[in-house]
């Protein structure tokens, strides 16, 4: 099975950089919403997840497991992460893919995330009290909170990244 994560990861990284999103000029250009690039690959990459997981989920061949959403955890790892993306230029995975390509820049981004990790494992015991249990809504999905199945919400998506990403192509970006 460790190969399957390999190959995977390997094809996952040449899409990375045959995209174009492992470059500084599109990061930059995707936080300054000019390039929309990297969010045209992350929208693809969510559908082809989405399509995927759920095919595997009704065929019995895996088993979906919900996280609880935990608002406060939520927001503060996401403003953590913007935070990072934009000093660094770089998110996690194109991170990764920058110093595969030998741009040493991203080596600082990795450690810091190394840093920010054992950081966390030793504030978690203070921070499970607080930040990752405020606003705690329970494992919930949005098919459950709109009432409607699973491939409507999928397909409903699609079709609204499809329109958004035809209008983004339209204006250049």
């Amino acid at each position: 099975m460790l190969i399957n994560g390999l190959v995977t990861g390997v094809l996952f990284g040449i899409l990375l950089q045959r995209a174009e999103v492992l470059r500084y000029d599109r990061q930059l250009g995707a936080l300054r919403l000019q390039d929309m690039t990297i969010i045209k690959f992350m929208l693809s990459a969510i559908i082809v997840s989405m399509v995927g997981i759920h095919a595997l989920v009704d065929l019995e061949l895996a088993k979906l497991s919900v996280k609880p959403l935990v608002l406060g955890a939520n927001i503060g790892g996401g403003l953590l992460f913007g935070l990072g993306w934009g000093l660094l230029g770089y998110c996690p995975g194109t991170a990764a893919g920058a110093l595969g390509e030998g741009r040493l820049d991203a080596l600082w981004g990795i450690m810091g995330g190394l840093a920010g990790a054992a950081a966390y494992a030793e504030l978690y015991p203070a921070m499970k009290a607080t930040l990752l249990s405020m606003g705690d809504v329970g494992k919930v999905t949005l098919p459950q909170l709109l009432g409607l199945g699973h491939w409507p919400v999928i397909v409903i998506f699609i079709v609204v990244v499809v329109a958004v990403m035809r209008l983004v192509e339209r204006k250049g970006l």
